[in-house]
């Protein structure tokens, strides 16, 4: 059958759009992201990281990423709240990630470009110190993102920054300072098991921790009770769940910094 006048051209063009799409994703990707691939990230250095969240995660034999900073109020020499650098370092020498979370837990759309680099130095300087290598990823604090960081992180040699926004992480779409997360803060199973499930067809999901419990920001707890209930339900359920350093494995970070356009909505 003839093509319609016209049609030909339109035809051809959305077929070489769409191989290019298909192209640009595979080089995005370093490999196929199986299904059930959960990351865990913790905020704020809260001290149940070091006493009760990590013996839980090397019982599952879990990864996990500690976004650690220095809060003003309550003050960090608050150690019935805040980890020390040496349980933070114990961290690093278990085998987990430690990363930037900012010095201050400063929000970065309220920081110049200056003052932002100031931060990171500051928390680098503190792992540099402590043995600890020099962080690779980064948790924007209170999920505000800014260009301005957006294109200094990887200039800094940062890999992946994380944000919130309650959805799941899609490598060939979201630009790799810009990764969306999951809270499971409060009491709310329901919403954090149908979280858990949206790992699957190439999307990754990231959930977001604070303390374990939280003595210091106590609107921010999970509770401890709950916390294991979803460890033990990704175990059973043969989860894999990795560090945000471990993405790298799957995403060509060069390759989607370079192509993925940083998207800012939905990230809170």
């Amino acid at each position: 059958m003839a093509l319609p006048a016209g049609f030909r051209p339109v035809l051809l063009l959305t077929l070489w759009w769409l191989g290019s799409a298909d192209v640009a994703h595979a080089q995005v990707l370093r490999r196929p992201v199986p299904d059930k691939l959960v990351v865990l990230t913790f905020d704020d250095a809260a001290v149940s990281h070091a006493t009760y969240v990590a013996p839980l995660l090397k019982k599952y034999g879990f990864g996990g990423t500690f976004f650690v900073c220095e809060f003003r109020e309550p003050p960090f020499a608050d150690k019935t709240k805040y980890m020390t650098w040496a349980q933070i370092q114990g961290l690093h020498q278990q085998g987990f990630e430690v990363a930037s979370h900012t010095l201050t837990h400063q929000h970065v759309n309220k920081m110049s470009r200056a003052q932002l680099g100031a931060e990171l130095d500051s928390i680098e300087a503190r792992c540099r110190a402590w043995r600890i290598p020099r962080p690779t990823t980064f948790a924007y604090p209170g999920y505000d993102t800014a260009p301005p960081a957006t294109a200094l992180l990887p200039e800094r040699g940062y890999v992946f920054a994380r944000a919130g926004g309650g959805r799941a992480y899609a490598p060939a779409q979201d630009h790799p300072m810009l990764l969306p997360s999951f809270s499971i803060s409060g009491p709310d199973t329901a919403k954090v098991f149908n979280a858990i499930r949206q790992a699957r067809d190439g999307r990754i999901v990231i959930l977001t921790v604070h303390g374990v419990p939280d003595v210091a920001h106590d609107w921010v707890t999970t509770p401890p009770a709950l916390f294991e209930q979803y460890l033990r339900y990704l175990h059973d359920h043969q989860y894999k769940v990795i560090a945000l350093r471990d993405l790298a494995r799957y995403v060509n970070v060069p390759e989607a910094l370079r192509t993925l356009r940083p998207r800012y909505e939905n990230l809170k």
